[in-house]
């Protein structure tokens, strides 16, 4: 089943939209809008080929659009919004990105997913200067970044990102970057660098020079590093001991991520049937 569109889909608190027993699609149309609301879970959907909507106001490239006026084109957008869960989501190809969770807004697990074929992948943050969104915290775990991605896998500005068992097979510019001193944590991660010798680096830092990024808490630990790549570590590398289970999901080392990630992705479910 093929759902385009016409207007966004504007998602209210306490929600689910579950795909599994059915292959869903929403695609050639506008996007899903997460707006002002909490306890959301969207599962096992194909999100692609989104549109920017057909509204009249002029498109702010740093702050996006204002109060629900037309939709920017990305598969998921989140809005001032908290408790967010996003799992076995396929997406690729929309018009902006596919998931911008911007606004303040927080508690976010990004899960399972697959990505491919697009250019800025997830963005984390509003802009440098909004500094409400210092309170954003986002979870990204078990995804596969897969063919045709370019960056921003996440690109994080405030808040902190913990990255965790993710597969990145695919980036023609970088993985995981950011401005406006946000915290990333990655743990047990596979980075494949692309052939391209210019983009081995895992991370990218935007508008700031080391003198200042140098005391960013940017940490990785366990990650398996293939084909070239590396991470440029910045912060004191004790930091990430302060966190507890309860902040963060316990790590696998990057070896198992082939395993931890052969099913993200939308699901193949049949009613009746266990997935």
């Amino acid at each position: 089943m093929i759902i385009r569109l016409s207007e966004e889909l504007i998602v209210n608190s306490y929600k689910t939209i579950d795909g599994r027993g059915a292959r869903i699609h929403i695609a050639y149309g506008a996007q899903i809008t997460i707006q002002f609301v909490h306890h959301i879970i969207l599962h096992n959907l194909h999100i692609h080929d989104i549109k920017p909507g057909n509204g009249g106001m002029i498109r702010d490239s740093v702050n996006h659009y204002g109060f629900r006026t037309r939709s920017d084109g990305d598969a998921i957008s989140i809005y001032g919004s908290s408790n967010i869960c996003i799992d076995h989501i396929s997406m690729s190809n929309c018009a902006d990105g596919l998931i911008d969770a911007i606004m303040g807004s927080t508690a976010i697990t990004v899960s399972n997913c697959h990505m491919t074929n697009h250019d800025d992948v997830f963005l984390f943050g509003a802009s440098d200067s909004y500094s409400e969104d210092a309170l954003m915290q986002v979870t990204v775990a078990f995804n596969h970044f897969g063919r045709g991605l370019v960056q921003r896998m996440p690109r994080c500005r405030w808040g902190f990102v913990h990255v965790v068992n993710n597969d990145y097979t695919h980036w023609l510019m970088y993985a995981v970057g950011g401005s406006s001193h946000p915290t990333i944590v990655s743990l047990g991660n596979r980075y494949i660098a692309p052939t391209n010798r210019a983009a081995k680096e895992v991370t990218h830092r935007d508008y700031v020079g080391e003198w200042e990024w140098r005391n960013w808490h940017w940490r990785s630990e366990g990650d398996l590093m293939l084909n070239g790549a590396f991470f440029v570590q910045s912060g004191k590398k004790e930091f990430i001991r302060k966190y507890t289970k309860q902040d963060m999901i316990k790590a696998k080392p990057g070896t198992f991520v082939k395993r931890l990630t052969r099913f993200a992705g939308t699901l193949r479910c049949r009613v009746g049937r266990q997935c």
